[in-house]
């Protein structure tokens, strides 16, 4: 996400970062690569100018705070700068003051809205809002079949009347059946067309007048660059736009939308969308975006990920068991369910500080149904063969790779991996109590096959770490019910 733009921008920023001293000529020079990195970046002319303005003219005669060099004083103007571009803080959606609260998105076709109207959503339903989808987009092909079957993969009701009616009605039947339902949130899915004209504005607008949106969110493609912010800025003129979602912004390498648009419309980034899975939007935050452009990670939401995913009373569970040295294939089972649960992983490394640093990471690709086939290894065991792996001989193995749909091969790297990481658990069971801190960090330095933390060249092939397995296609989703509003039935957890 925004790879190029960061290691550009923290390229042209290293060289102050090791001078004790600054000179106005080296601000300059340094301003001159940050212009070019913004430029290559697809950031806006006007905005770049602006940018670079402020920052030299708070670099140049700086007082530098005594716990800073002042590189490291220039890298601080520059964060703050960068934040206050992206719109400073996050800005929250603006909640009815008697339900149902009405959120219309509206954009382009393409841009993602009825993927990003599910995950809104899945938002709302993550904050216990019970909330429910009207399918206002009558033009595009399968749109309100698509909707549906999005509703039933989150649980969430679905109101449309087909396509021969006029969206306005649409938007003023979802009203009434969100009030019979008891919902509190109607997120009305409109149609786009492939470029802004005057029939699209005029649409929107008589929606927008008959139920008036509490949030009309405008939804651009990131990976657009500029095309995204011209888009922006066109709907602005038209429609009381409140606020924006980026989607597919962790496909975008270059950042010129995330950087422009608040600048040049002055509607807030609010959402941003990441990955194609039916995952909530993550709220925007312009200062920790700017921390992962600089490499200075994103800790903050790493850590609410962790809050959000991770089972507190599990994980207190877990700890007494590595103390007692009893981590078992369950618990391992377990541990990657967890991992899953925060997120792709190659996210997740490029959020702690100074990965991008690291060696291999930048070419970091893990296939995540490797995760799923070591699970499906290990639940093809019986319960004892779990809790003692060393009773798995050669027709045990062979029945557990069938049981699973893997090789005996790939049965054995599982269990070698296991094995690996509970001789690791061993070593770091009481490990602070019986050791000083310098005696820990000995101690971690001196685990095998760690080879240095500072040195992440083998992470390139993480599938090393996992078996080789093909890849499976999911089931694909069932057809529409057919009925005026759609019910959904909760899925069954594999």
């Amino acid at each position: 996400m925004l790879e190029g733009l960061s290691n550009n921008l923290q390229k042209a920023l290293s060289k102050l970062k090791s001078k004790g001293k600054l000179t106005e000529s080296d601000v300059q020079e340094a301003m001159r690569e940050v212009r070019l990195a913004l430029l290559a970046a697809d950031v806006n002319v006007r905005v770049v100018k602006q940018f670079v303005d402020k920052v030299r003219e708070r670099a140049i005669g700086q007082d530098v705070q005594k716990s800073l060099t002042p590189g490291q004083q220039v890298v601080k103007i520059v964060h703050e700068e960068l934040a206050s571009l992206m719109g400073g803080s996050e800005e929250r959606l603006r909640m009815a003051a008697k339900p149902p609260t009405v959120v219309m998105l509206v954009g382009l076709q393409g841009a993602g809205k009825t993927t990003a109207a599910a995950k809104l959503a899945l938002s709302f339903l993550k904050h216990q809002h019970r909330p429910l989808m009207a399918a206002a987009d009558i033009y595009r092909p399968a749109a309100i079949h698509q909707l549906e079957v999005l509703g039933r993969q989150i649980d969430v009701p679905v109101f449309s009347l087909g396509t021969d009616v006029d969206p306005v009605d649409i938007a003023k039947g979802a009203m009434e059946e969100a009030r019979k339902q008891g919902a509190d949130v109607v997120i009305i899915d409109t149609a786009g067309r492939l470029h802004v004209d005057a029939p699209l504005m005029e649409e929107l607008s008589r929606i927008h007048q008959v139920v008036p949106a509490d949030e009309l969110l405008l939804v651009v493609d990131a990976m657009t660059g500029q095309d995204a912010v011209h888009v922006a800025e066109s709907f602005s003129q038209s429609l009381p736009v409140t606020g924006v979602i980026l989607t597919k912004l962790d496909g975008d390498t270059r950042g010129g939308a995330a950087l422009t648009v608040r600048a040049v419309t002055g509607k807030p980034i609010k959402f941003v969308g990441l990955g194609e899975k039916i995952e909530p939007l993550e709220v925007f935050h312009p200062d920790r975006l700017a921390s992962r452009i600089l490499g200075m990670g994103d800790v903050l939401s790493l850590i609410e990920r962790a809050q959000e995913s991770v089972d507190l009373d599990k994980a207190r569970e877990m700890e007494q068991k590595l103390r007692k040295s009893q981590f078992t294939l369950d618990d391992f089972r377990e541990q990657l369910q967890q991992v899953r649960n925060l997120g792709p992983l190659d996210q997740i490394l490029k959020m702690l500080p100074g990965a991008g640093k690291l060696k291999g990471l930048d070419n970091l690709q893990v296939d995540e149904r490797r995760f799923l086939r070591i699970e499906a290894v290990i639940s093809s065991m019986t319960k004892g063969e779990r809790a003692d792996p060393s009773v798995m001989n050669a027709s045990r193995r062979r029945r557990v790779a069938a049981g699973s749909g893997v090789t005996v091969r790939d049965v054995n790297q599982v269990l070698n991996q296991f094995e690996q990481m509970q001789q690791m658990m061993k070593r770091f069971s009481g490990l602070g109590k019986k050791m000083g801190k310098r005696g820990a960090l000995k101690a971690l330095k001196g685990l095998g096959g760690m080879g240095g933390l500072g040195d992440l060249g083998d992470l390139g092939d993480l599938s090393g770490l996992t078996p080789s397995l093909s890849s499976g296609e999911s089931d694909g989703p069932g057809s529409s019910s057919g009925t005026r509003v759609h019910r959904n039935k909760k899925k069954k957890k594999r």
